[in-house]
């Protein structure tokens, strides 16, 4: 239950307004208990409601609307809202809320008439005793369904931290930082109470380094990359099939043979339960699909957003939101790029043909940078071909390990290759690098270990070192 406590707006407002609605509402309360003899009802209960809102929201409008416009006009975003700011645009969003919310029990299939359709949520005063008298108060009540509904669901509810629009606010403390208005709390302790109050206790100081690195993720800018989505798209809409993106249809279940043939019959069964739960497989793969697309789809047109970003137990930070970001699959990585470009520069330039031979593996991905960047420039004509028919060409892109990534760079590079100065070309691109085997990394640092170190790239060497290979040959 919601309270609208109308005697904390200013008082240029209370008077006229709250006067105003209360007496409407106490005639119009009178009048309807007077006839509550359906034979000597003049007008219909939905009529008397219809018009009851109509009068408040004109009241609502003339005395407030104006008023939450120019507060919202001038404000300055990078200061929090008043109380008097919140009060009114609260009133406002409550009103737009009764007005468009509607709820409908279930029908009984046996039963004539039209559907009971009624307010998801009411508007009734109560008054409230206190020691030092009682005052009335304006109320929003929901229907007794829309709560039971509430009760049933709140325990599955999934905050959806989507991406920010303007930069996260900067981390302060455990539960001060991140969203504006979300519950943002600095680690994910899912539930494990002595690791929060752990983190409650520590000193802030020694905080200030994480915060830092938290506010510097969060603060990177972000856009989606339309000419990859397109191509996503597309695949999608055909059916998938390509690169990682699974088939949209399920595979139908193998006919029931017609014998008694207990082999058969198992075999049967057998197949029956394989191909159930490769669909029940697919089902998962494409709804994580969708959901990454309808993300992109919707923040394609930005001109960027922004990750807040927390940590896990173990103390490694990742996006809040879990869906599209950075640090997920090719789909995701081929999908986001940086939303303020650099120019590549020369070795900007060969850290792109580096770059397209990491994403395409095979093996490619072990050579040395100068064998990568030749492996780029050996293949000029597919990666041109790619970048300008990346589904009616060749289609040289769907052989690499991570195919939308390397499209993704096959369509940067072309234009900065084809370019009469490919060094002043902007590029978006993020170049991936990951760590080798980081536990063994600080091991390797922590016992001054030159062999260990060498086996997971901690010292230089002319191509990637491979620590399990190194193990898998001793």
């Amino acid at each position: 239950m919601a309270v609208l406590e109308w005697y904390k707006l200013p008082a240029i407002l209370v008077k006229p307004l709250s006067m105003r609605i209360h007496k409407f509402l106490e005639k119009t309360k009178r009048k309807n208990a007077m006839n509550k003899n359906p034979e000597k009802e003049t007008e219909p209960v939905a009529k008397a409601e219809d018009r009851l809102r109509k009068k408040v929201n004109v009241l609502m409008k003339k005395q407030k609307l104006h008023q939450v416009r120019e507060i919202v006009k001038h404000h300055d975003a990078s200061k929090p809202w008043g109380q008097d700011a919140q009060v009114k645009v609260g009133c406002r969003l409550i009103q737009i809320m009764m007005e468009t919310a509607y709820i409908q029990p279930p029908v009984d299939q046996f039963e004539d008439g039209p559907p009971d359709i009624r307010p998801a949520f009411v508007h009734t005063l109560k008054t409230v005793e206190t020691q030092r008298g009682s005052r009335r108060y304006g109320v929003i009540e929901c229907d007794p369904l829309v709560r039971k509904g509430l009760e049933r669901t709140a325990k599955h509810m999934v905050i959806p931290y989507m991406p920010m629009l303007v930069p996260p606010l900067n981390w302060t403390g455990y539960d001060r930082g991140a969203y504006l208005f979300l519950p943002s709390y600095i680690m994910r302790t899912h539930g494990a109470k002595q690791q929060r109050e752990a983190l409650r206790r520590c000193p802030k100081q020694q905080l200030e380094p994480v915060f830092q690195a938290l506010d510097t993720l969060g603060s990177t800018k972000w856009r989606v990359n339309k000419r990859v989505l397109g191509v996503i798209d597309r695949i999608w809409a055909s059916g998938g099939r390509l690169a990682d993106l699974v088939d949209r249809d399920d595979i139908p279940l193998p006919e029931e043979p017609d014998t008694e043939d207990e082999r058969e019959i198992r075999k049967w069964k057998w197949k029956v339960n394989n191909v159930k739960k490769e669909n029940s497989e697919r089902h998962s793969q494409r709804c994580d699909i969708e959901l990454k697309l309808a993300v992109a789809r919707k923040m394609k047109d930005e001109e960027g957003f922004f990750y807040p970003h927390n940590l896990d137990f173990r103390g490694r930070a990742y996006p809040m939101h879990p869906h599209l970001n950075h640090l997920g699959s090719d789909l995701c990585r081929g999908i986001l790029e940086f939303a303020e470009g650099r120019p590549l520069g020369n070795s900007g330039l060969n850290w792109l043909k580096i770059h397209l031979a990491n994403v395409y593996g095979g093996g490619v991905d072990k050579l040395s940078h100068e064998g990568r960047a030749a492996f780029a420039e050996n293949h000029l004509e597919d990666i041109f071909d790619s970048a300008d028919r990346p589904l009616e060409g060749r289609r040289w892109w769907l052989n690499a390990e991570d195919s939308f990534q390397c499209l993704a760079t096959c369509m940067n590079l072309s234009e900065a290759l084809r370019s009469p100065s490919p060094e002043t070309t902007m590029s978006h691109l993020p170049i991936h690098q990951d760590g080798s085997c980081n536990g063994l990394q600080h091991y390797a640092a922590l016992g001054r270990d030159k062999l260990g170190a060498a086996a997971v790239n901690l010292v230089a060497g002319e191509k990637p070192a491979d620590v399990y290979s190194g193990i898998a040959a001793r």
